[in-house]
This record gives C-alpha cells, structure tokens and sequence, in this order.
C-alpha cells in the first residue's frame, strides 16, 4: 500500500521512467520525429510498448485499433503479434493514411495491415470481424460510443487498452483551454463507465497520458 497518494509518481520518478528505457532507433525513431515535428499525435513511448507487451501477452491474433494517425502504435502491436498477427486501423484522414502506408511497407508489414477508411463511428457497426484487442485512440469525445459498439466485436477474455484517459491531468484537475472542455468532459465520463462497466474488468493506469486496461468478462 502506498504511504501516500503522491509517494510514488512525483517529477523525480516521472523522470527516471522516462529515462529507463532505451531510446526508439531506426524507424519507430524516425516516426517520432516526424510526428514531433508535425504535431502529430502519437502514442507515448512506454504507451506504444505497453501496446506490444500486452499483444504478445494476450496471444493477440487480430487487432482493432481506433485512430490510426501515422501507425505508430500499429507497428508496435504487430512487433507483439505472431507472423499471421493482423491489425484493422480505422483511420479518416488521406494524409495519414498515405504517410502510415510508406512506414508500414519499409517496414515489411503492409500485408498484415488492413485499413478501413472513414469515420470511426460509421466503420465500426459495418464490421464482422472478432478481435482480441481493442485499442481506443481517437476522438476522445466518442471514446464511449467507440466502447459500446467495438465490445460486442471483442471475445471474452480479451482486452480493450484506451489512451490519454488522464489527459494532460485535465480529468482530475482544470480544463486549460475552451476547446479541451469537450474532450475532457468526454473522457472524464469515459474513464467512470470504463471502470464501471457491466462486461469488463477495468483499471486506469499511469502510463503515458493515462492508459485504461480492461478484460472483457462478459
């Protein structure tokens, strides 16, 4: 038990796990560089190998992914996966969807990548898929319908990991900016219903912005 609330995760040790790691090289380098000087957004790096741990761990065969962006997270997922491991992306935007292509193809890994076009929402409910994992990185005003509607796509037993569930600290604590109130307000009801849910076996985690890890029971 910890002594204190704060006892374990103060700047100190944020550091110091930021530091533990040994940097990105090659092409995981490169894409954070790219999306660093874009301002795109992508996974944070303990975030993305968190992805491939609990890939390889749960035996992950097929992946949903929700917000593709650059395909950071998906080569991360596909590194946890065996050889005839697939990950359906959704993903809306031409430009990320061409950027991530030329990565996953240096990569040796567009066949084991499937990209659905078009908004998450809309995409979503056409799929007949089943998967072992979901990963939620999207719109983080939707994050509860992308929950209802990927679950039933979900085997038992299998897990649904949700990123930026802390959100720069804005859940817990002020909003900094007018156009951070919806997604903050989105994500604060997200992480209670995440928690809660009926189906799951839920926490959130602090790591990264906040990853929620929940076991689908049902």
């Amino acid at each position: 038990m910890k002594a204190r609330l704060d006892a374990i995760l103060q700047r100190e040790q944020a550091l110091y796990l930021d530091g533990l790691h040994p940097a990105s090289e090659g092409l995981l380098a490169e894409m954070e560089d790219y999306a660093a000087a874009n301002r795109v957004p992508i996974a944070d790096r303990e975030a993305a190998l968190f992805l491939e741990i609990t890939a390889r761990a749960a035996g992950a065969r097929k992946v949903l992914e929700i917000g593709m962006a650059i395909g950071y997270a998906v080569l991360h997922l596909l590194r946890g996966m065996g050889a005839e491991g697939q990950v359906v992306t959704i993903e809306s935007s031409e430009e990320m969807i061409a950027r991530a292509g030329e990565y996953f193809r240096r990569a040796g890994m567009s066949e084991r990548v499937r990209v659905e076009r078009g908004y998450a929402l809309e995409v979503i409910p056409k799929l007949e898929d089943k998967f072992d994992l979901v990963y939620l990185d999207a719109m983080k005003e939707e994050y509860e319908d992308y929950l209802e509607l990927s679950l039933p796509l979900l085997r038992t037993g299998g897990v649904v990991i949700a990123d930026n569930l802390l959100w720069g600290g804005q859940v817990a604590g002020e909003i900094r900016s007018p156009d951070q109130r919806k997604s903050t307000e989105g994500l604060r009801r997200f992480n209670q219903r995440f928690v809660n849910h009926k189906n799951l076996r839920a926490v959130v985690l602090p790591v990264g912005d906040g990853l929620g890890y929940g076991v689908k029971v049902g």
